[in-house]
């Protein structure tokens, strides 16, 4: 894949992929263009074996007026979307898919479906949103979290957020990735609640409580992302400057944060949902081609570890 826009840093994930096989996909009612499209696409690349769930007719008419060869793609008949969702989640729960995405439905739509109690993907972890950007004044990929799903996270929902990426940051291919923990100021201040909770993600990492990681916080924007300014303040830490993941306090910052990369720093973002059995693509609409490309090579690279590991816990 040619790098079209952006830095090259999405194309350098996704080149990772071409050496491993596609993982089986169900796609949830992808009855618009641009969303059957990214599917299609992906399965041409060879990221993902797509399964396309929805109505059967309403696919092949949207396939056919934009001239989208489906090929010998599965096609699995749903009425609507809200049936074309649990269906898509229950080829999950069969082991027929390894991966589920969004097609044009709405996102609690298709959520809603993977939290239901009896027939969904729950885990015993919190399910969060990454956003995995390439922007182009930051040397390396950089992942936001939460922008998304979790409004208000209490501490111990940020110690799901900050594992799942962290946990994702590992399967791309990172040793030890570094999270900044974001606040307005770096010094912890009982009146503003994150400098608390980054302090206590710190420690909490420091026991074995979130692993994996080099966690750092509270840090404020400039801190984390410039070692120039961290240096200023005095601030000696092995995040400040590099970050591989930011972890924002709540979700309007992150979601601020991360649309602030994309309209104001031509950032590029992929999106993922993790803490279910499997991750989830989620896109929207406005996302570009490479985007939706990107999505799902990080999604692939995420299966395939999963594989990985379920393969060395039956063999240990």
């Amino acid at each position: 894949m040619t790098a079209t826009t952006g830095t090259g840093k999405y194309e350098r994930l996704v080149e990772r992929c071409r050496s491993l096989e596609p993982i089986p996909t169900a796609v949830a009612h992808p009855c618009e263009k641009s969303a059957l499209a990214g599917a299609i696409e992906a399965g041409e690349l060879g990221l993902i074996a797509p399964i396309l769930v929805g109505p059967a007719a309403k696919i092949e008419e949207i396939a056919k007026a934009s001239k989208i060869d489906l090929g010998k793609t599965q096609v699995i008949d749903a009425p609507h979307s809200h049936g074309a969702a649990a269906k898509a989640v229950e080829l999950v729960r069969q082991g027929k898919a390894e991966l589920l995405m969004k097609g044009s439905l709405h996102t609690d739509e298709l959520l809603g479906a993977v939290v239901a109690r009896e027939t969904g993907l729950r885990t015993g972890r919190r399910i969060s949103h990454v956003f995995i950007m390439d922007v182009p004044t930051y040397h390396k990929v950089l992942i936001v979290t939460d922008a998304a799903i979790n409004i208000a996270p209490a501490l111990e929902d940020k110690v799901d957020i900050c594992q799942n990426a962290i946990d994702l940051a590992v399967s791309l291919g990172l040793e030890k990735p570094k999270v900044a923990i974001l606040a307005a100021v770096e010094t912890v201040n009982s009146k503003m609640p994150a400098t608390l909770d980054a302090a206590a993600l710190c420690k909490m990492a420091e026991r074995g409580q979130i692993t994996g990681g080099i966690l750092d916080g509270p840090l404020a924007f400039d801190n984390a992302i410039s070692r120039q300014a961290a240096e200023t303040k005095g601030i000696r830490s092995a995040v400040a400057g590099d970050p591989d993941i930011l972890l924002a306090p709540d979700l309007e910052a992150g979601n601020i944060l991360a649309k602030q990369l994309s309209f104001l720093a031509n950032a590029d973002s992929a999106g993922l949902v993790l803490g279910a059995r499997v991750p989830i693509i989620l896109t929207s609409r406005a996302d570009s081609v490479r985007s939706r490309i990107a999505s799902c090579g990080v999604a692939m690279l995420a299966a395939h570890a999963r594989r990985q590991k379920a393969y060395e816990a039956s063999h240990g």
